[in-house]
């Protein structure tokens, strides 16, 4: 079993193949062109969550997730929270939400719950079978390296 470290993980998640809803994974993917890592901070496209990223739960002492929500924002709005539970984490999660919860309560009860800040992104719709995403969404990618940086810089995640 892996024992965690102090460091950090950026976990984008998301489902490419339905348009705004793949924001995180597009958000990883614009952060590994665009970031110049520290030693101890590293970058994943989680895909669309579930048990297969508990590994990562107990690896990290931090992870910081990045997620789409239809919470009836504008779309490309971002928003930082800090969940301890499964219940604290939005309703309003995309269509992963439940295995993404059913996640974060197993690294609760293995005692395995790193420092988790969750980013998440306002989107209006999914769009099956689109790989792009909207121009509202997508033009929060600046924003979203800005908050990672942040984060990453301050230590806070």
């Amino acid at each position: 079993m892996p024992t965690r470290t102090g460091r950090t993980l950026v976990l984008g998640i998301g489902n490419l193949l339905m348009g705004d809803e793949g924001i995180g994974v597009h958000a990883v993917r614009h952060l590994e062109s665009s970031l110049i890592l520290a030693e101890d901070v590293d970058i994943v496209d989680g895909g669309t969550g579930g048990f297969h990223l508990l590994s990562y739960f107990e690896e990290y002492g931090s992870i910081i997730m990045i997620d789409a929500t239809m919470d009836g924002n504008p779309p490309g709005t971002i928003r930082t929270l800090k969940p301890k539970f499964a219940s604290d984490y939005p309703k309003t999660l995309t269509a992963h939400d439940i295995g993404l919860k059913d996640l974060v309560e197993t690294a609760a009860i293995l005692e395995h719950s790193p420092d988790i800040t969750l980013i998440t992104v306002s989107i209006e719709t999914m769009q099956p079978m689109q790989t792009e995403l909207s121009r509202q969404v997508a033009s929060c990618l600046p924003g979203l390296e800005r908050l990672v940086r942040d984060l990453l810089e301050r230590g806070k995640a």
